[in-house]
């Protein structure tokens, strides 16, 4: 647990899964990122998923919900898929359930960040959190309810049109704050209207940045997936956000990192580090 000013803050786990190390690094040579992560006998380098879990005011808020538990066995073994650890056990470690989440957030709605936002229930898929509202970017929502052949695989409707279907979906238009002292931030770069979500307190930030920077691995600026519609948006973004990250000692959220859940990136002789921060 962190504690962030008014907030408390808890990175949780929906499991480990694998994705092709070239499509994770784009452009960079497999002889630079071997060097970071090592690929299995697949070409998959281990990732996480951490949600991460916001207690204040009485409220309980979680930002993006890892993968749920309804791909299909194919699927699961293409992704290398481990849940035997998931989110259920994650919020029990800290003496919850799924039912206490009053608000679920999305960075974007791809099936590792959003997957399990939703559950089956017999022949029916209904919302996962069954008290809870979701926050959602209009724009977002318009991307995977139209998508095209470049994103169709990662935008999954059992995902979250049983959210609409429920009527528990809040929208919102453009960049600010969502909720008090939380915000949202379009990048752009992974998805059109993929988006960082900001939480501050008493001076101090905590920055959930999901797939612009996926691991500490991608802290370079040109490390880039290329799993990113819009690779150079990335880069922009990445170029403004990391000195900021730096100058106002951001506590970072790495969402897919497998070991380092969150710290702050140091500049030191030239060189980028991270300071791992418990969580």
């Amino acid at each position: 647990m962190l504690r962030l000013g008014a907030f408390e803050l808890h990175s949780l786990s929906d499991g480990t899964f694998g994705l092709d190390g070239g499509a994770m690094f784009g452009v960079v040579p497999k002889t630079l990122w071997s060097k970071r992560t090592t690929p299995d006998d697949r070409n998959r380098i281990p990732l996480a998923m951490r949600p991460l879990l916001v207690k204040t005011d009485g409220r309980t808020i979680l930002i993006d919900c890892g993968v749920g538990d309804k791909m299909p066995p194919k699927l699961a073994d293409i992704y290398a898929l481990d849940r035997t650890r998931h989110l259920d056990h994650s919020l029990a470690d800290i003496g919850l359930t799924a039912d206490d989440i009053d608000v679920v957030v999305a960075t974007h709605l791809h099936f590792d960040h959003f997957g399990g936002a939703t559950a089956r229930d017999g022949d029916r898929v209904v919302p996962r959190f069954r008290n809870a509202r979701y926050l959602i970017r209009r724009g977002e929502w318009e991307d995977a309810t139209h998508p095209h052949d470049r994103n169709r695989a990662s935008y999954l409707p059992e995902n979250f049109l049983p959210l609409a279907d429920a009527g528990v979906v809040d929208f919102y238009e453009n960049d600010g704050e969502v909720l008090a002292g939380i915000s949202a931030w379009r990048t752009g770069g992974h998805a059109r209207n993929h988006q960082w979500i900001k939480v501050e307190s008493e001076g101090r930030v905590a920055a959930f940045v999901a797939d612009l920077i996926p691991t500490t691995a991608h802290l370079d600026e040109p490390w880039i997936m290329g799993y990113d519609l819009f690779p150079m948006e990335t880069l922009m973004y990445k170029q403004r956000f990391i000195p900021e990250a730096i100058a106002g000692e951001y506590i970072v959220f790495f969402e897919h990192d497998p070991k380092i859940a969150a710290g702050v990136i140091r500049e030191r002789d030239g060189k980028r580090m991270i300071d791992p921060v418990a969580t």
